[in-house]
């Protein structure tokens, strides 16, 4: 195989595996959401199905930060099998619950199916489990593969890698709608078609030589690549692993604390370094980054799916549409990046991303959501690959660290931070509509209301059960404040697409008092397509 058709079958097999795992996200987000899917077969409620569908993605996040400390020891090739072995794990004990619930020649009932079900739920969240630290393998392994196998143009060819998350929602919202009766009828089915994918990346890349990754390839010893993340660095991801674990698992702070003191010290203690600073600052914009991008996701897919209903389509068709959107414009992001560079194109996705939110906060009718959500996906099509591109631009020297610690920062953000604020605004917002109402529903908002608490505080939400239980006509109008107030809050979301913007202003003015933004290469780097395999430190 020659080098150029090496390095076309190792891009296009790491595309193939981000496909695999929006395959896998998007059919279990089917799976969990449907009542008529996995709620209905394993008897799961609402609380179930959700911590059923976390199951799969803080693995990912944490997987991500886990594997850059070692994927250049094992190699991206072994990497790769083992992220194919889970998908291929989780498909076994998928499988393997139906066969519990449905066992041959033998209807359950009673006590026998509850127990069924808690057997079979065990299994489902140990694939899930499963999943999700494949999903995060594969993104530990191609983001670094794809910057070595282009050093000169990393941001580019990043944004059409990750093309391919977007691509497969696309592609696997569509087959989701067009399967939907022989779904309802053998949900095994979205299984069976993560294999599809699954098995043509291991087979493209099996025989591939991969890359030997350009901090390897200059002599950068692993010492130095931490110390590009530093104990800083270190410090923001030890808390937001140990944190996610904690509230997985339920233990108290101070266990957290503990463990995060333990890993920062030794990490401390070999690496000696307190970190880049502007690497520092990257991982620190990363977090209303990842807010933004997808914190907000759900909050408008709803308020997009209602209209959508009453013209008679889909729901999926917003995240298609959404979708579609991202993976159309990120194959363009290398001519936008050459002629504004990396910064300015975040910069003016910053922009665009605060317009969008602010006119989706307000706006009514199919037409001008569509158009406002529109605003919003453009703004928000960049951001993820970009960060990745000027992180591996700006400090190659930290390898797979750097690069994918970063995209790990911004996953368990959302999961621990950025979501639940979002939420907690929105319910701040219908508090004060509610509380706005004194004269047609005196006292109404202490009467439905209840109080809770976040990992940044206490709050109060709207209870559901305490609305249902009013009268019909209080119901509905207090359905809609809620709905409008909740919309309204957009507006508010718009705080972290401008602490974003001034980030990246005054990271522009910082590259501009120095000549301007410039790509940083490692010197004796050899080519793409070198030695498969394990490298050495």
């Amino acid at each position: 195989m020659t080098t150029d058709s090496n390095q076309k079958v190792v891009f296009w097999g790491c595309f193939i595996a981000l496909i695999t795992t929006s395959f896998a996200f998007i059919s279990r987000a089917f799976l969990v959401n449907d009542p008529a899917l996995w709620p209905a077969e394993f008897g799961l409620n609402q609380v179930q199905a959700q911590e059923l569908f976390g199951a799969g993605i803080w693995p990912f996040a944490i997987s991500i930060i886990l594997f850059s400390l070692v994927i250049d020891r094992i190699g991206y090739r072994m990497a790769m099998l083992f992220s194919f072995v889970c998908y291929a794990v989780y498909a076994m004990l998928a499988l393997q619950a139906h066969g519990i619930v449905h066992p041959e020649g033998e209807a359950l009932a009673g006590e026998a199916l509850q127990q069924a079900r808690a057997d079979a739920l065990s299994k489902l969240t140990l694939g899930s489990i499963v999943l999700g630290l494949g999903n995060g393998t594969v993104e530990a392994f191609i983001n670094p593969v794809v910057a070595t196998l282009f050093p000169r143009e990393k941001t580019k060819w990043l944004n059409i890698l990750h093309a391919g998350w977007p691509g497969g929602l696309v592609l696997g919202g569509i087959l989701t709608i067009l399967l939907g009766g022989a779904a309802a009828e053998d949900w095994r089915i979205l299984v069976y078609i993560i294999a599809i994918p699954a098995v043509v990346y291991v087979f493209m890349l099996f025989r591939a030589e991969f890359p030997v990754n350009e901090r390897v390839a200059s002599g950068v010893t692993y010492r130095e690549m931490l110390a590009e993340f530093g104990v800083l660095g270190a410090l923001i991801a030890a808390f937001l692993v140990f944190k996610q674990l904690g509230m997985v698992f339920v233990w108290d702070d101070g266990l957290t604390w503990g463990l995060v003191f333990a890993s920062v010290a030794a990490y401390a203690a070999y690496c000696r370094s307190l970190g880049r600073p502007m690497m520092i600052l990257l991982c620190l914009i990363m977090m209303p980054l990842a807010t933004t991008e997808l914190g907000t996701d759900g909050a408008i897919t709803g308020i997009m799916e209602e209209p959508l209903k009453e013209a008679g389509w889909h729901p999926l068709w917003v995240l298609i549409y959404t979708s579609a959107i991202m993976m159309v414009l990120r194959f363009f992001a290398g001519a936008i990046v050459h002629r504004i560079n990396p910064l300015g194109l975040l910069m003016s996705c910053a922009v665009l991303a605060i317009a969008g939110l602010w006119a989706l906060s307000g706006a009514s009718g199919l037409a001008m959501i569509f158009l406002a959500a529109t605003l919003y996906g453009v703004g928000k099509t960049f951001f993820w690959p970009t960060m990745l591109g000027v992180v591996a631009e700006q400090y190659p020297k930290g390898g797979a660290v750097t690069l994918n610690s970063i995209a790990g920062i911004g996953m368990l953000t959302v999961g621990i931070v950025g979501g639940p604020l979002i939420g907690a605004m929105q319910e701040k917002s219908a508090q004060v509509a509610l509380e706005a109402k004194a004269d047609a529903l005196p006292g109404i908002y202490a009467q439905i209301s209840s109080p809770n608490s976040y990992f940044l505080g206490e709050y109060t939400a709207v209870d559901g059960a305490k609305v249902a239980a009013l009268p019909e006509a209080q119901q509905a109008e207090i359905q809609a404040t809620v709905k409008e107030a909740k919309q309204g809050a957009l507006a508010d979301v718009t705080v972290f697409p401008l602490i974003m913007l001034v980030g990246y202003i005054g990271m522009f003015l910082y590259f501009r008092g120095r000549g301007g933004y410039k790509a940083v290469e490692l010197t004796g780097a050899q080519a793409a397509g070198g030695v498969a395999g394990a490298a050495e430190m």
